[in-house]
């Protein structure tokens, strides 16, 4: 049985005390899409196992989850390949920028995670082989794991991201040299530019996320995964989920996760909750400072971690 929190006070609480950070940071300007979005925003939703529904601010209002979406893809690739996904990328903390090239080509164009950006793009092209039509396919999965069949990508965001997109465009160049995209490399662009452009809100996040909270495996629009699958899945968002600054969420906040440069951060407590939070300025490794913030202090307060 669920200890008694009362995580609405809690919630609010947090707000209060986080409004003095409402100033530090910046929106991610090198998107335009997502410079343009108004930074005074801030949303939170946690959501029990149980069903019940905690939320403060813009919880409902939709932002541009960026990569949050990775570990959808990573779901959905987990599902169709099982263990042989990781002879595609690897598994393990980068410890440099999500969009390095330096580390790519040291490293023979072999990504070292699916969450930073060359190995998400190696990722788009695993399912792009596997799926007849990845970009609808994956959206109907977003749709069904989140139970809300409205949620759509951002046309303008995606269109933003590919014309301002040189460096994935670097990367993406880099990896069909070393053989690792199979796919047309336009295509496969593009295909990554519309997974980061998926709008949700919070309340979509954490809702979408309590599938991983590893209560029991799960089958969304036909991609399942067994217990021992989500498992792994949470210990890559424990490790590599939030770019050279997983080691730092990981001491102050002890959960699974994953962060977006649009602003958002969803993890999830395992057998616990799912809780996602959003506001747009970033600090420099390109995390939501009011985010991170947020989500330390929940953990915090409510003695709820993994350690």
């Amino acid at each position: 049985m669920l200890k008694e929190i009362d995580y609405q006070q809690i919630l609010e609480g947090i707000y209060q005390d986080i409004k003095v950070y409402s100033t530090e940071g910046k929106q991610a300007d090198y998107i335009p899409a997502l410079a343009r979005v108004n930074p005074e925003q801030f949303g939170m939703c946690l959501r029990l196992t149980n069903g019940r529904e905690f939320t403060v601010e813009d919880a409902d209002t939709r932002f541009s989850i960026q990569s949050i979406s990775k570990v959808f893809a990573l779901a959905m690739a987990m599902s169709l390949k099982g263990e042989s996904i990781w002879e595609r990328v690897g598994k393990e903390p980068s410890g440099t920028a999500f969009n390095s090239l330096v580390q790519l080509e040291f490293e023979k164009g072999f990504p070292r995670n699916p969450f930073i950006n060359a190995g998400a793009i190696v990722i788009a092209d695993v399912l792009m082989s596997e799926l007849t039509d990845a970009g609808t396919t994956f959206l109907d999965f977003v749709r069904d794991i989140s139970g809300n069949k409205t949620i759509t990508y951002d046309r303008e965001v995606a269109r933003s991201e590919r014309e301002y997109g040189f460096l994935n465009a670097a990367i993406a160049n880099l990896l069909k040299s070393h053989g690792r995209i199979v796919n047309d490399l336009e295509e496969v662009l593009a295909f990554y530019f519309r997974m980061c452009s998926v709008t949700m809100s919070c309340r979509d996040l954490a809702r979408a996320f309590l599938a991983f909270t590893n209560v029991e495996p799960f089958n969304y629009c036909g991609f399942p995964l067994t217990s021992s699958q989500i498992k792994r899945l949470n210990a890559v968002m424990q490790t590599c989920g939030f770019y050279d600054e997983a080691g730092e969420f990981s001491y102050l906040v002890g959960l699974p996760g994953k962060s977006g440069v649009g602003g958002g951060i969803a993890a999830v407590c395992p057998g616990r909750y799912a809780v996602a939070v959003w506001s747009p300025r970033l600090n420099p490794k390109g995390n939501s400072v009011m985010g991170m913030k947020a989500l330390e202090l929940l953990t915090t307060r409510t003695e709820e971690s993994i350690f």
